[in-house]
């Protein structure tokens, strides 16, 4: 069967690697002098601790090549497929180091690597489905295929809870996480062809600007592929989360709501209280 891959952006959860026999290429967090790999030695919650005591978004990084060639190095001397996925090339080199990895193995036909043009969860759908066509006795060429196709159909986004993350990581201006900050503005984050882009500004308490985005999604959520929805956040209470749930429950619509914090690289740039409902639009493209 093809072995599937993943950098650790795709924010699965260690229940759902398990399940479905995933394995992680780690990236790098640099917490000052200290660096950690990615969900192995390191958490969300002592990246922002490090991160409010010093006033600094961590420096993250790609994997090495040494790291990428060893994780690769048992499927290329075994002749076994593979489908690897990574975070969208314009974030992160990730994807090149894969590829990299994959041709110096001399493994570049049986090793194929997809760029998500994606973050979390939004590489997890991706991931997943991957798993499923494995599972179904799908090639590597075929999976590879299939998934590209599906890219520009996953539906990422997500609400903050504050600016201040965005701004250390240079992701938006002073003026902007200021202004924020004094109106308690949240905005809604869109990810797509492969970067993100802010949308819908909400306002009010956490609890009620996260129910009134994932409202605002139904129409979406309507067009999605039933299967599985994902629940991605970096922290926010319990309360919120299963107010969320509950939500997608009674639109009985899908098949799996799945539930998955974030892990330590998406983390430390959105910030704590951030909260993402994550899909595959259900519509076939049409074509001309």
């Amino acid at each position: 069967m093809v072995k599937i891959i993943s950098d650790s952006t795709c924010d699965l959860s260690k229940e759902l690697l398990e399940k479905y026999n995933i394995q992680i290429l780690p990236l790098h967090i640099l917490l000052g002098e200290a660096e950690y790999d990615d969900g192995q030695n390191i958490t969300p919650d002592e990246i922002f601790a490090w991160s409010d005591a010093h006033k600094t978004t961590p420096k993250t990084s790609a994997p090495s090549l040494a790291d990428a060639i060893r994780l690769l190095r048992p499927c290329a001397e075994a002749g076994q497929e593979a489908v690897c996925f990574s975070i969208s090339g314009s974030m992160s080199t990730s994807c090149n180091v894969m590829r990299l990895a994959a041709e110096e193995l001399g493994a570049g036909d049986r090793i194929r690597v997809v760029d998500s043009e994606n973050l979390s969860t939004g590489i997890g759908l991706l991931v997943l489905e991957a798993a499923d066509m494995a599972a179904r006795g799908y090639s590597a060429a075929r999976i590879a295929q299939e998934t590209e196709a599906l890219r520009p159909r996953v539906r990422a986004s997500f609400v903050v809870d504050t600016l201040t993350y965005l701004y250390r990581g240079g992701r938006c201006s002073a003026v902007a996480a200021m202004a924020g900050g004094m109106l308690k503005l949240h905005p809604k984050i869109v990810v797509k062809d492969g970067a993100m882009d802010a949308s819908k500004k909400y306002r009010g308490r956490p609890e009620t600007v996260i129910l009134s985005y994932v409202r605002d999604l139904e129409p979406q959520l309507r067009q999605a592929r039933p299967n599985r929805v994902f629940i991605t956040h970096s922290g926010c209470s319990p309360d919120i989360v299963g107010q969320v749930r509950s939500y997608l429950e009674g639109l009985q619509l899908f098949q799996e709501i799945l539930e998955t914090r974030a892990g330590g690289v998406i983390s430390s740039h959105c910030g704590p209280g951030t909260l993402g409902v994550l899909f595959i639009d259900g519509k076939e493209p049409s074509h001309v």
